[in-house]
C-alpha cells in the first residue's frame, strides 16, 4: 500500500503545481494583431479575450474584408492561447496527459 500512497502524493502535488499554472496563465497576456496592425486582439493563457482594438480608418473598408479579418485575428489569438496552455500544461504532467480525473 505504500506505492499507492506515493502515487496519491504525486498525484496532489501534481494538482497543485497545475493549478498554479492555471493561475499564471490566466495572468499571461498574449498579443495578435492582423491586417498589418489594423486589428489587434488581446487575450490570456485560458482562452479568455481581453481585449479589441480597431483601427478606425480599417473601417472604412468593404465590410467583408473586415469580418474576414477580425475572425481570423481572433482564430489566431485562440491558437496561441490554446498552444500556450498545452505546453504549460505538458511541462507539469510531463507530457504524459496527467491522470484520468484530474485533467
Amino acid at each position: 500500500m505504500a506505492g499507492v500512497g506515493k502515487l496519491l502524493k504525486q498525484a496532489q502535488k501534481m494538482q497543485k503545481q497545475m493549478e498554479a499554472v492555471q493561475a499564471e496563465l490566466s495572468n499571461t497576456i498574449l498579443e495578435v494583431s492582423s491586417g498589418g496592425g489594423a486589428i489587434n486582439v488581446k487575450i490570456n493563457g485560458q482562452g479568455e479575450f481581453q481585449a479589441f482594438k480597431i483601427d478606425p480608418e480599417f473601417l472604412k473598408e468593404d465590410a467583408e474584408f473586415v469580418e474576414e479579418t477580425l475572425l481570423a485575428a481572433v482564430q489566431e489569438a485562440a491558437t496561441k492561447a490554446k498552444e500556450t496552455s498545452e505546453e504549460a500544461m505538458g511541462a507539469v504532467t510531463g507530457g504524459m496527459g496527467g491522470f484520468p480525473g484530474l485533467m
